[in-house]
This record gives structure tokens, sequence and C-alpha cells, in this order.
């Protein structure tokens, strides 16, 4: 099978750090021009100039990807550095933590904007470029094993990844016809630099040691499903929500 993007566009959310940092990463390491989205401008210059080590091309997109104006835009400058975009990881994701009788509205609108509304108008602004130029695409959500199985505290996030689930397969149905393949990446508990703190303390140590590998899944550890999705070796696999969760969820 064929996992080679050379020639290909992949746009990148949430590529300021953790799990999107490392996609931008692996998809220029298979041959990908990568535009880089996020928040922190800092983080995506020496983001963009690793990538550019590479030997590929790489656009630099500071933008709040709960911003709906500024969608477009994003596009247009990510096309304009690098041509069309035939790969769409949406990776930008946040929580809440805490119990739902706590949840303020505020809370709760912030986690749907950013996991559910924010990927269905980058989804959507995605396909219609898509269409217009008759070329396909891949589309690849970042959801969760918490789309699937109650995570205690998170009930919020929980929620919003099972609309990403769900948002999946109906762009999938919806977009077969224009060989737009869409699909999602639910991994389970993996160390970045957010939870870091928390899989340290004591209190981390005796959740990891609660799953039946008795360890923390790796970033790397979503390389291979990434490269499939993204690349022609899917070109039957739409409307897929592949766990990826070292057994954790089981």
């Amino acid at each position: 099978m064929e996992f080679a993007l050379t020639g290909r566009t992949a746009f990148v959310t949430g590529a300021t750090s953790g799990l999107g940092r490392r996609f931008a990463r692996v998809l220029a390491a298979a041959g990908a021009d990568v535009a880089i989205a996020g928040r922190r401008a800092e983080r995506l210059a020496d983001l963009k100039s690793e990538i550019e080590a590479l030997g590929r091309k790489c656009a630099a997109v500071p933008f709040d990807v709960t911003d709906v104006s500024a969608i477009p835009r994003a596009f247009d400058a990510a096309e304009a550095a690098l041509g069309p975009v035939h790969v769409l990881v949406n990776n930008a994701g946040m929580s809440r933590d805490g119990k739902a009788v706590d949840v303020t509205p505020a809370d709760f609108d912030a986690v749907m904007g950013t996991n559910l509304r924010a990927p269905f108008l980058m989804a959507s602004e995605a396909a219609r470029r898509m269409i217009a130029r008759k070329g396909g695409g891949r589309i690849i959500n970042i959801a969760s094993i918490g789309a699937f199985r109650v995570l205690p505290g998170l009930a919020t996030y929980c929620i919003s990844k099972a609309g990403l689930a769900m948002m999946t397969q109906c762009l999938a149905r919806e977009w077969a016809r224009y060989d737009i393949n869409v699909n999602a990446i639910c991994p389970g508990y993996i160390e970045t630099e957010i939870n870091s703190d928390w899989f340290k303390s004591e209190g981390g140590q005796k959740q990891v040691k609660s799953f039946p590998k008795r360890r923390l899944a790796q970033e790397a550890d979503l390389d291979g499903v990434l490269l499939l999705l993204a690349s022609d070796a899917s070109r039957a696999i739409t409307g897929s929500l592949m766990t990826v969760d070292d057994a954790q969820s089981l």
C-alpha cells in the first residue's frame, strides 16, 4: 500500500503542541506540504522551521478556530502559500474538567465551540473547495474513546466527542460521491504536554495502573493510522471511527 503524500497539501489545526504538532511533522516526513494553525504564533514559527528543515513547504496560519469569520481566510492563506488543501486534520480541541452540575453555560459553549462547531465549519469549508475543484480529499477528525464511553469528570468533553463521531459519519455519507473521505481517530489517554503533570501524580499513576497494559499510549502510536487515512491507502475507507487506545476501553 502507498502511504506517500508527495504532492499533497495538509492543513492541521491545533498544531502548536501535543498531537497536532506531531501530526504536522509526520505528514511532512511523508512528503506533504503542511499548513499549521493555532493561536500561538511563536510556536507555529518554531514548527514551521522544523518542517522546512525536512525539505517541505510550510505555511503558519495563526487563528482561532472558534472565530467563524476567520475560517475562510485561513484556507485562503494556506492555499495561497501551498496550493489546494487535500488533507484536513481537525485536531484543535479542549476540555473543562469537573462535575456536570458545576459546568457553566460558558464552559459548555467553549467546549462545544472548539470540539464540535469548529470542526464542522472547518470540514464544510474544506469540502466546498474540494468539491469545486473535483479532486476529492481526506478529512480526519480527532475524536476520543470518550465518544463511546464515559470518562468521569469529563461530561462536556465526552458529549462533544460523541457529536464529532456522528458528524464524521454524516459528512462521510454526504460527501462520498465527491470522493471526499471523512474518518475519525479515537485515541485513548496519551501523555502530552497538557496532561503530563497529572500522570506523574499519585492519582495519575493509579489511573495508569488501571489500564489493561498498565501504561499510557504514546503520540507515535497514532502515526500509522494518520498516514493510512491521509493517503491513497484509505481509498475505500470513509465514515470509520478508528480506536487507538492501547486496550484502555476494553
